[in-house]
């Protein structure tokens, strides 16, 4: 498609957009009594209307049922998050029983870590990306200092190359064969939250499992962003928040993916009673019998009302499916970049968009590098009505959500973004 920098022609695409129902059914914050333009859902998405009749739902029963909640309610909370199996098991690629919902992120990497970080003597190494987000770092170095190793002998970064935005394919491949025999985990962000690359996961899943090693991913960015098929990549595990592309509110409740081929082995975790068997759970038994599948990875009884929005949510996206999803996503995406090249040819600036051009290697995420105009622009979209995120050192995070962006929200940007950059120079 030949794109134009027109608001006829992004009013056009919006009039083509089997999608432009769905931006109704969020609520967007006001500027000057318009809707934002909101380019933050990789970091928080917009609320959906239907959240709170979700939310008042469980407080409606809540406060008629009280305990009796559990079960005789329309949605019961004692199995309130089986409701969640079939439509992520359908956006992550998956079997319903790889998947469940509990805690969240970070903590749900910590106890599949329990099970699938298993440092040996010889074989202890984790390799991640360079530049991962600072909660995994973190955990990697907590993880590898619990088992006595040191984390510059341990975590191994694949780091890009002198002068490059993105890591190379061929250089992780490389970095796993190198370590060998060494590598415990291959650990890695399915799409880096810095730059917006979205990482070839099956073919990193092969070279790791070629090399003797676990392979897991940690799909806060990914989740809910692009094509998923983590089971017939043979990915062994896998994390995801629920709050950024599936709008679940803030700091809600993680997903958890794990192959059913570990489902009947005896791996260590850290147990508790919702990952009990169900049928015999409150027969407060003695010993351990975990639940068949994800589910028996579940520590404690689910918080409901954090379930809630995000079921709303999950729902939501059933009933578009994924591949309508990408199928915008592209396309907005591509817009957004288009906008953004020509603006620059409008002002002569100096922004550089470091998220890679192939498609197969993005997705919502753009990553526009500021070389000249510095956090003054950002402070200017801001101010402005439009909300992005500011990234150190000199970076600004653009994310067209499918769900509820529109084309000619691209076309005011640009705009906005050409009259930023002149009034900054001026």
């Amino acid at each position: 498609m030949t794109f134009q920098n027109t608001l006829e022609f992004a009013q056009q695409l919006d009039a083509q957009d089997e999608l432009q129902s769905y931006r109704n059914e969020f609520i967007f914050p006001q500027h000057n009594s318009k809707n934002v333009i909101y380019f933050t859902g990789n970091s928080l998405g917009l609320q959906p209307k239907s959240a709170k009749t979700y939310v008042d739902e469980v407080m409606n029963d809540w406060a008629t049922h009280a305990v009796e909640g559990h079960f005789y309610v329309e949605k019961p909370w004692w199995d309130y998050h089986e409701r969640f199996a079939a439509p992520l098991s359908t956006i992550i690629g998956a079997k319903p029983s790889e998947v469940t919902v509990m805690n969240t992120l970070t903590i749900n990497l910590h106890l599949l870590m329990v099970s699938f970080y298993r440092p040996t003597k010889n074989r202890y190494k984790i390799i991640c990306e360079e530049k991962a987000f600072p909660s995994d770092q973190y955990m990697f170095q907590s993880q590898v200092n619990h088992h006595g190793y040191q984390p510059e002998d341990a975590i191994v970064e694949i780091k890009r190359r002198e002068g490059e935005h993105n890591i190379r394919l061929e250089d992780i491949v490389a970095k796993i064969e190198e370590v060998g025999d060494e590598l415990a985990l291959v650990l890695f962000g399915g799409v880096n939250y810095y730059t917006g690359q979205v990482f070839d996961m099956k073919t990193i899943t092969e070279a790791g499992h070629k090399a003797g090693a676990i392979v897991g991913f940690d799909l806060a960015h990914a989740a809910g962003n692009i094509k998923l098929e983590l089971h017939d990549w043979n990915v062994d595990f896998a994390a995801w928040c629920s709050y950024k592309y599936m709008n679940s509110g803030p700091g809600n409740a993680s997903g958890c993916f794990v192959h059913e081929k570990h489902h009947q082995s005896n791996l260590p975790r850290f147990a508790g009673w919702w990952g009990h068997n169900k049928e015999r759970r409150f027969k407060m038994e003695p010993n351990f019998d975990p639940v068949h599948g994800a589910d028996g990875w579940q520590v404690s009884n689910l918080p409901i009302l954090s379930l809630a929005p995000y079921l709303a949510s999950v729902e939501m996206f059933a009933e578009v499916g994924m591949d309508k999803l990408i199928a915008k996503r592209n396309q907005i995406t591509a817009y957004l970049e288009f906008i953004l090249h020509e603006i620059d040819k409008e002002v002569d600036s100096s922004f550089e968009i470091i998220t890679p051009s192939n498609q197969e290697e993005r997705a919502c995420q753009l990553s526009v590098f500021l070389h000249g105009e510095g956090r003054s622009l950002f402070d200017y979209l801001m101010k402005n009505g439009v909300i992005t995120d500011w990234r150190e050192p000199n970076v600004i995070r653009l994310a067209p959500v499918p769900l509820y962006t529109s084309y000619a929200d691209m076309y005011h940007f640009g705009q906005i973004l050409k009259q930023g950059i002149t009034t900054i120079h001026n």
